[in-house]
């Protein structure tokens, strides 16, 4: 379907990402709205890999951030690209931190977050090389939710998924048998 957005439809990549990040915020705040989070401060970690979900990851965390949240992100193996680069800029000048290393003690992780978002690795990869396949397995041992941007892995068993498919023309949506859904008022997302 991306290749689809973005040869005939012409979507543009960082558009695509900024609107999967916004989705993926959104879906965010509708699991875990603010006053059901069980610490007083709103935190939640953002793992991001180096690849496309990594740069969703990062647009998810400034809006993350414009909700209201607190997130911090872990974004070990940053990615050369530009437009990677510039969606990392945004966040410092929002002034979201960043972690230098991940603690492998999962109980620092579990006592300092509500929740966790996977953006590590999509479709474009599996468990990867390091430094990818040790911060998936420090995220298998962790208490606290964890909320994955992709549905194509399937590392997480999760009880809530979203589908952020309202901007996806019809004609892709009956290709890809997403099917038509009600979205609620302007929600971008619908639980499934």
């Amino acid at each position: 379907m991306e290749k689809e957005l973005l040869e005939d439809y012409r979507f543009g990549r960082q558009q695509l990402i900024e609107i999967w990040g916004h989705a993926c915020a959104v879906a965010v705040t509708k699991a875990f709205p603010l006053p059901s989070l069980p610490r007083r401060q709103p935190t939640l970690l953002v793992a991001c890999g180096p690849a496309q979900n990594g740069a969703i990851g990062l647009v998810c965390a400034r809006h993350l951030r414009s909700f209201g949240y607190e997130p911090t992100i872990f974004y070990p193996k940053r990615s050369p690209e530009p437009l990677h680069r510039d969606f990392t800029t945004q966040c410092e000048k929002m002034d979201i931190p960043f972690l230098s290393y991940l603690p492998t003690e999962v109980q620092l992780i579990d006592d300092a977050y509500n929740a966790v978002v996977d953006a590590v690795l999509g479709a474009e990869g599996s468990e990867g090389p390091e430094p990818c396949a040790a911060i998936l397995g420090t995220l298998r041992l962790l208490r606290i939710p964890i909320v994955s941007l992709d549905e194509v892995t399937r590392r997480f068993q999760g009880r809530r998924h979203f589908l952020a498919g309202r901007f996806v023309p019809e004609e892709l949506q009956r290709k890809f048998g997403i099917g038509p859904r009600h979205y609620p008022g302007s929600d971008c997302v619908v639980a499934l």
